[in-house]
């Protein structure tokens, strides 16, 4: 009479055996610094070497051991960069200044945005010059690290096909999470205010993974 249970009982029994193996594997995972299973890697931002808005060398070692963010901007773009760094702003402001993070904005427009541009630029949006990063350089630098490196779409506007003289660019305006190892691990539409905090959630994530 017992024994149309034991089905059921396996079935219970093997659920908690799930329940545990899941939480050993998680803590493994913690222990050893495996990715959280909800940010995947997309790839590793590779090295680089440019100037900030203060005139210094910035590289990929200098952003080591921190989490940062990272969008694509330049100064005479007519509203849409505009937009989005007043949400890299506002995401600086909801950010603890205790906390390892960083923000870098790269400049696709280099010959234009020199660091004097570029800092009169940061100081409209109160930028702090420790913790936000206003990226120029050689342009095949700023272009590569913003394709291969961060995986953005970049595409310069021909002469011909410009609707007026600040139609320079067609670029994309996401953000970019990239966690403690220099590897991306979100994206996010730097332009809607409703990405905030997924941001924030996305870096406390990667704050709490264990490093290697």
């Amino acid at each position: 009479m017992n024994r149309p249970a034991r089905p059921i009982e396996c079935v219970v029994w093997g659920g908690l055996l799930l329940v545990i193996v899941s939480i050993v594997g998680a803590f493994l995972a913690s222990r050893l610094g495996r990715p959280h299973p909800s940010l995947p890697v997309y790839g590793a931002v590779p090295g680089f070497s440019l100037t900030n808005q203060s005139g210094r060398l910035v590289s990929l070692a200098d952003l080591r051991g921190q989490v940062w963010v990272g969008d694509i901007i330049f100064t005479r773009c007519p509203g849409l960069c505009a937009n989005m760094t007043r949400q890299m702003s506002e995401l600086q402001a909801a950010l603890p200044a205790s906390e390892p993070v960083k923000l870098v904005s790269l400049t696709v427009d280099p010959e234009f945005d020199t660091p004097e541009v570029l800092k009169r630029y940061a100081e409209r949006f109160g930028a702090s010059v420790d913790r936000w990063y206003f990226l120029t350089g050689k342009k095949l630098d700023l272009y590569r690290l913003a394709t291969k490196g961060l995986l953005l779409a970049l595409e310069e506007v021909e002469p011909e096909q410009r609707k007026s003289e600040d139609d320079l660019f067609v670029h994309s305006t996401l953000f970019v999470v990239v966690d403690r190892q220099a590897r991306i691990r979100a994206t996010f539409e730097g332009a809607e205010p409703s990405s905030r905090q997924k941001i924030l959630e996305a870096i406390h994530v990667l704050l709490k993974e264990k490093q290697p």
